[in-house]
């Protein structure tokens, strides 16, 4: 009796993990889930309150990524008319192997109404994140596809200064250059495709939001604990919302694509951002 019971249980777990590995291999990866938020930005401009900002961010356009998948996203994505886009890096993997895929699935990208925006992440700069020359291609055919790429620069939109930095290890992170264009008492938001970068130097005087990627939460998640794998070295980076030091703020978004098509636990994500008016910060 003991051991009909054992096998019967046995045959339960291996139909249990088999059941596990088949959801995380070939429902999660595509399962998008639409995230809305409210984003208090100080500031802001009274035209740009209630006006929404859709943040695409790991894309991942590679051997590994299915093309319809990616044009579907890009569907919903501008089905829901955003105001602003901003996409925060990782448009690529594997570039120098794909790139005619990469310029014909580009083509379709989302465009927000007043302006789309975009950075770049460490798998734009190609094998061991050391290609400049892949990171400028990338940059050039989001920039043909009517993305405003920034590189360490800041582009306004109706009065919102959005900062944008370059990748930290692409070796292009540069807070210095960018903030020198930014007025620290206008509105503003910062990208930076890596979440590590807010625990460096040179973000004095920014008060606001940053918005990042890079980490897929991690990508798989078992239930109650945190990942087990995350390429940040600040381990409690993994996605949503972070409360930082000198009245900024982040949020880490978990990206749409992938680097090995599996998921667990934690879907991939475009994030829907309504703007709204923040009191500024009290000063003593």
């Amino acid at each position: 009796m003991s051991l009909h019971i054992s096998r019967r249980r046995f045959m339960h777990l291996i139909g249990t993990a088999a059941a596990s590995g088949l959801y995380a291999a070939a429902v999660e990866p595509r399962w998008l889930e639409v995230v809305r938020r409210l984003l208090p930005v100080r500031g802001l401009p009274a035209a740009l309150a209630g006006r929404t900002l859709v943040q695409l961010s790991d894309i991942h356009v590679g051997p590994l990524m299915d093309d319809d998948y990616v044009l579907e996203v890009f569907g919903r994505v501008a089905a829901l008319d955003p105001d602003i886009v901003v996409l925060t890096g990782d448009f690529v993997s594997h570039f120098e192997l794909i790139e005619e895929r990469v310029e014909t699935v580009y083509q379709r990208v989302p465009h927000g109404r007043l302006a789309t925006v975009g950075v770049l992440g460490n798998h734009d700069y190609g094998p061991g994140w050391c290609h400049p020359e892949i990171a400028d291609r990338v940059a050039e055919i989001m920039t043909a596809n009517g993305v405003v790429m920034l590189r360490n620069q800041v582009h306004e939109v109706a009065g919102l200064q959005i900062v944008g930095l370059d990748d930290l290890w692409g070796d292009r992170f540069d807070p210095v250059s960018a903030f020198k264009a930014c007025d620290p008492a206008r509105a503003a938001i910062a990208l930076s495709h890596n979440p590590d970068t807010v625990d460096l130097p040179g973000w004095a005087g920014f008060q606001g939001w940053i918005l990042s990627g890079h980490t897929h939460g991690g990508q798989c998640k078992p239930p109650f604990l945190p990942p087990p794998v995350l390429p940040v070295r600040n381990r409690r980076y993994t996605c949503g919302e972070f409360e930082l030091s000198g009245g900024r703020m982040l949020y880490i978004n978990r990206g749409v694509g992938h680097t090995l098509p599996v998921r667990f636990n934690v879907r991939p994500e475009v994030t829907v951002f309504e703007l709204r008016s923040a009191p500024a910060l009290a000063t003593t």
